[in-house]
C-alpha cells in the first residue's frame, strides 16, 4: 500500500487505483499485436475515503465525461510503447487533475465601468467615425 501524495494534506493509496492493461491501437509493427501496453485506470472518485466532499464535487465537474454515473474516473493511456511509461502517464494526468480540483474558484464580483471610462470609449468612437467620414467622396460645391 503506497500512498501517492496530491497536495500536503491530501494523498491517495495505490490500492484505490485498478490498473488494467490492453493492446494499444494504431501503427507500430508486429510487436504492438504481441504486447499490452495500453492502460486503462479507473478511480473510485465516490468511494474514495481520502478526498474531501468539495473536492470529489469540482473533480466530478473537471472530469466530465471521463467520469461515469457511479463515481469512476476512468483514464487511459497509449501514447508510449511502454506499458511502464503508460502507467506512469497516466498517474500523473490522474493527479494533475485532482490538483486542480483542490483549487477553490475564486467569487467574481460583477463591476460596472466608470462614468469617465464610458466618456472616453465614446469620444474615441466620435473620433473614428469623424475619420472614416472625411474619407468619402469630395464634392466641389
Amino acid at each position: 500500500m503506497v500512498a501517492i501524495a496530491i497536495t500536503r494534506s491530501i494523498s491517495i493509496d495505490s490500492d484505490e487505483l485498478i490498473e488494467s492493461f490492453t493492446r494499444a491501437t494504431g501503427a507500430g509493427g508486429q510487436h504492438v499485436n504481441t504486447t499490452d501496453s495500453a492502460v486503462l485506470l479507473r478511480f473510485d472518485v465516490g468511494n474514495s475515503p481520502n478526498l474531501p466532499d468539495a473536492v470529489k464535487n469540482r473533480l466530478a465537474s473537471l472530469a466530465g465525461s471521463r467520469m461515469t454515473r457511479d463515481g469512476i474516473l476512468i483514464l487511459r493511456s497509449e501514447a508510449s510503447r511502454s506499458q511502464l511509461l503508460n502507467r506512469q502517464e497516466v498517474r500523473e494526468r490522474l493527479v494533475s487533475l485532482i490538483k486542480e480540483a483542490t483549487i477553490i474558484p475564486k467569487h467574481r464580483r460583477p463591476t460596472k465601468p466608470t462614468r469617465a471610462s464610458q466618456t472616453r470609449r465614446v469620444d474615441g468612437k466620435v473620433k473614428r467615425a469623424a475619420v472614416k467620414a472625411g474619407r468619402g467622396r469630395v464634392s466641389f460645391d
